[in-house]
């Protein structure tokens, strides 16, 4: 690996272990084995090196949610919603530390329009991974009316549900409930 890619594997290890706002270049030079210099030379800025670290994880986040949801049933529940959330849910596990650092940038990005662009077209991937795993039919050939209403559904569902683990385990809703919940829902009067 170059002193690129070195500096991006740094800039994660950082944003897992000390957030996105509190990573300095130091840390970042520490946990990659470059030097300041190089930061500036390959990205430009701190800042921009930790834009491009965040999407990076997120891009790794997404890889692990697609794998875990496309994986066989196996011997879990028959009610696919189930799971599903099940799925879902088990990704925080793994990435608890993105999902904390992806609600961190995205405040930080209320003084970045460039970190907002990036992290805007992230959703904008994800809401289109998204539809094509629900829907069965590969990215290329959704239309956009799937993109806006199954895959935004799904990710702002997936958001608000790992808001809630991320905030109160203990009361977060199960992958049973939700299933319930969003029966209920789409059978209510509105």
């Amino acid at each position: 690996m170059g002193h690129r890619e070195d500096l991006l594997e740094g800039a994660k290890r950082c944003l897992y272990e000390k957030g996105y706002a509190s990573t300095t270049a130091r840390d970042v030079v520490a946990a990659s084995g470059t030097n300041l210099g190089s930061i500036g030379y390959h990205y430009g800025s701190t800042r921009a090196l930790m834009n491009a670290a965040m999407l990076s994880a997120i891009e790794d986040w997404g890889d692990a949610v697609g794998a875990a949801l496309a994986a066989e049933p196996g011997d879990e529940p028959e009610d696919p919603l189930v799971r599903y959330w099940r799925r879902v849910i088990g990704t925080l596990g793994t990435h608890r530390e993105l999902w904390l650092a992806s609600v961190e940038a995205m405040i930080q990005a209320e003084h970045s329009p460039d970190l907002r662009a990036q992290l805007a077209d992230g959703m904008e991937q994800g809401r289109r991974g998204l539809a094509a795993l629900l829907t069965g039919r590969p990215e290329e050939s959704l239309d956009e009316q799937s993109v806006r209403t199954v895959g935004a559904a799904a990710l702002a569902l997936m958001s608000g549900v790992m808001t809630q683990w991320l905030t109160d385990p203990a009361r977060a809703p199960s992958a049973e409930q939700l299933a319930a919940g969003l029966r209920a829902l789409c059978g209510a009067p509105l």
